[in-house]
């Protein structure tokens, strides 16, 4: 995928999340993005009205400390903004919707049980096993910072 059908955004997630997310991508090539963008694709639907942003508010409520930084496809990126204006029209926060709702809504995927998300992810990918790193060895698209 070339970097133009990619958005590079920063979620804010907690030292066991993030280690549960690493775990997890460990699975599976180690991409992280890769691993976030499944997650968010198994939760995203299951947000469909107002009603069902009340769990993303309590995740945001949480503090998260550490910032990792993902590439998701754009037309994955392009749910962002609509989740995040749902967020802020609940009493979510106003400043960066995109990123706010992707954080929720992957602090909401992260905190479901380990071993239905590794089943989850393994099903999404068809049992096949880890998936083919990139060409850079998947090092150049994810950045963690304390």
């Amino acid at each position: 995928m070339d970097c133009d059908d990619e958005v590079m955004l920063t979620v804010r997630i907690t030292a066991a999340e993030r280690a549960l997310l690493r775990d997890l991508a460990r699975g599976h090539g180690g991409d992280l993005s890769g691993v976030a963008v499944d997650g968010l694709l198994e939760v995203i639907p299951s947000l469909h009205d107002d009603g069902s942003v009340l769990p993303l508010l309590r995740v945001l409520a949480r503090p998260a400390p550490f910032a990792v930084t993902l590439w998701l496809p754009a037309p994955v990126a392009d749910l962002l903004p609509l989740l995040g204006e749902r967020l802020v029209r609940t009493g979510g926060p106003a400043a960066g919707p995109a990123s706010a709702a992707l954080s929720a809504a992957l602090r909401l995927w992260l905190a479901g049980d380990r071993a239905v998300l590794a089943a989850g992810l393994a099903r999404l990918h068809g049992g096949c096993g880890p998936l083919p790193e990139s060409a850079d060895g998947g090092a150049g698209r994810v950045r963690v910072a304390a």
